[in-house]
């Protein structure tokens, strides 16, 4: 059976790919590693972030997008053909056509570069569609109904807030502070309160086993080891979800603001829409306890976390490809 559409979920710190009638097949780190001395692709994925803080001077391990857009095009397009070929599989000699996310604000420049990018990396025929759309169809949203709902994507990258009705974006904003930005506060704030120096892969650890968008009785703990910044060696420490959620309070408050100057920009139909139904919060972000509480408080609008919020893009994808005919007027959509 041969593989002829494929939806990729292109993210700033994750890229999942979802196949009909086999699911998710990927899901895999957004990171290459490079050698140096010719520029050759030597890993991609999950063997590739192992790699982030290890590697000796002729290796790098690089992120090719920088906040939802392709900062490196000739290690995106790499990277593209490495999940291309592996969804289709080595014998595969139709070229499929492919689904990918992009952010909301994507301007014509970067939509083109993405385009290019996965039609040089193997496919047919490659349809951009605003990730708020994807993350809503993949949340179960009725997107093509005249009433209004609210998503709150956040991801690796940006973190997207859009009200969608009648098959599109009606107000949306696309802030640059999301899960990437999370790990560096929380890299910040240990550096500041501890004099440690933690990596990367450390601080999302502490993220998803103790981060909290809200402090709580019930604290978690985890413990850690990073260089200390005074001594040179190594050292352990524990910290608390309490702590961690005082790192990445202004970041959520960022999030927050945009939330309410989307409302400021909803027509008021569409408004009483989404207080009498919720807010929907998807993407990485959408695992970091309380945070539908803390949107809640925030906005005064009860406020859900979407099934599987991790996989909403990849499933809205999945659902386009399904019915791609039927799509096609939202896919086009330029604006």
């Amino acid at each position: 059976m041969f593989t002829r559409k494929i939806g990729i979920d292109l993210g700033t710190a994750n890229t999942i790919v979802f196949v009909p009638g086999k699911g998710f097949i990927i899901n895999e780190p957004t990171i290459v590693a490079l050698s140096l001395p010719d520029n050759g692709v030597l890993a991609v994925g999950r063997e590739a972030k192992d790699m982030i803080g290890r590697t000796p001077d002729d290796i790098a391990a690089y992120r090719p997008l920088r906040e939802g857009v392709i900062a490196d095009y000739y290690i995106t397009k790499a990277m593209l053909k490495y999940f291309i070929a592996k969804a289709t599989g080595s014998f595969n000699i139709i070229r499929p056509d492919v689904v990918i996310s992009a952010p909301a604000g994507i301007t014509p420049t970067e939509r083109r570069a993405i385009m290019n990018a996965a039609k040089e990396a193997g496919a047919k025929e490659a349809y951009i569609v605003k990730e708020p759309l994807l993350a809503a169809l993949g949340a179960g949203i009725p997107i093509n109904s005249y009433s209004g709902n609210m998503i709150i994507n956040i991801g690796g990258g940006t973190a997207e807030v859009a009200v969608i009705s009648l098959g599109g974006i009606v107000a949306w904003s696309s802030l640059r502070v999301a899960g990437n930005k999370f790990d560096q506060a929380i890299m910040d704030y240990i550096k500041k309160k501890y004099s440690l120096h933690i990596g990367e892969q450390t601080a999302e650890l502490i993220k998803l086993e103790v981060g909290s968008a809200l402090p709580s009785k019930e604290k978690l703990e985890i413990q850690i080891r990073g260089r200390d910044m005074v001594s040179g060696l190594p050292k352990d420490i524990v910290v608390n979800s309490n702590e961690i959620s005082e790192a990445l309070n202004q970041h959520l408050i960022d999030i927050a603001a945009s939330v309410k100057s989307v409302f400021n920009e909803t027509p008021p139909e569409l408004v009483a829409d989404i207080m009498e139904k919720g807010i929907i919060v998807s993407g990485g972000g959408a695992q970091l306890r309380y945070i539908d509480e803390f949107f809640k408080r925030m906005t005064g609008v009860e406020t859900y976390i979407a099934e599987e919020p991790l996989f909403c893009v990849a499933k809205g994808a999945g659902i386009i490809l399904s019915h791609l005919d039927v799509y096609k007027r939202t896919l086009l959509n330029k604006r």
